[in-house]
């Protein structure tokens, strides 16, 4: 089970929680850098430098979303190469045209089956030996069905892909039918709340088959509704004092491990001599 985050607060927030890997939400990146929703508006540039600053700010794994790897094979080679020097351990990586759009938004469009399977191919290549893990991400259910999504699911394991995930099923037994069907194969299973897919727990999801669970909005609703609520009550009070759902600056110093910089800060001080007066 993991949480998808947006930023390094909300992913130094999933480590201290306890989770042993994370993964980047792009409609979350999308909103909390741009303001913008996810229809393939981030740039390559916007979208790894948020990945590699949340990478560096915790001691997890971190599964980047990389979109359709921004381009061709080609492209796809330089984006993993990228990911691979800013210390991301894996990568999710979808087979709609450009631009994309999220995976429970109406109006995607598919490449071709062949073509994605290149860019698994160039993906596996470019990681090398850096052990950097591929999930294989296909939007097939919605314009073509479930049994084209299932299909492409074997020819992209086949090509290199290390986990597949199979976007937005739309009811429980949809989601019980791909882990038959892909038996052999590491599943991700994306929970959405209010989005296509039933919300199912962690727990049933792993009866059902899925490798992993992933709940990757859950953490960037949550904090929306609680900024919000925060707001609201500061602008009909004109103070917070009273407004309970919050944390607290000590809370926050821990969070952002600022004891750290300030044993830095005294170590390399520039202390004025007695001498010059």
């Amino acid at each position: 089970m993991s949480p998808g985050v947006y930023d390094c607060l909300s992913a130094k927030i999933a480590e201290r929680a306890g989770f042993e890997v994370i993964l980047t939400s792009g409609l979350g990146i999308s909103g909390s850098v741009l303001g913008y929703p996810d229809y393939g508006l981030l740039t390559a540039t916007e979208m790894l430098n948020a990945a590699g600053n949340i990478s560096k700010s915790i001691d997890i794994p971190l599964i980047a979303d990389i979109d359709t790897g921004y381009g061709n094979p080609i492209n796809v080679v330089r984006t993993i190469e990228t990911v691979i020097d800013l210390g991301i351990a894996g990568v999710i990586l979808e087979d709609q045209e450009w631009p994309k759009r999220c995976g429970h938004l109406e109006g995607k469009r598919i490449i071709a089956m062949e073509e994605h399977v290149e860019k698994i191919s160039a993906a596996r290549f470019a990681s090398g030996e850096s052990g950097l893990v591929i999930v294989a991400r296909t939007d097939a259910r919605a314009e073509l069905g479930l049994e084209e999504a299932i299909r492409r699911g074997k020819a992209y394991y086949e090509a290199g892909a290390d986990v597949i995930f199979i976007e937005a099923p739309q009811t429980e037994e949809e989601l019980k039918e791909i882990p038959l069907a892909l038996s052999d194969v590491p599943l991700l299973a994306n929970m959405i709340e209010g989005g296509k897919t039933p919300c199912l727990s962690a727990q049933n999801l792993d009866k059902l088959g899925f490798k992993l669970g992933v709940f990757a909005l859950s953490g960037l609703f949550a904090a929306t509704k609680a900024i919000e609520d925060c707001f609201n009550f500061l602008k009909e009070n004109g103070t917070t004092s009273g407004f309970e759902n919050t944390s607290s600056f000590k809370d926050y110093k821990e969070l952002i491990n600022m004891k750290k910089y300030h044993e830095l800060e005294e170590k390399f001080v520039t202390r004025k001599s007695s001498q010059n007066k």
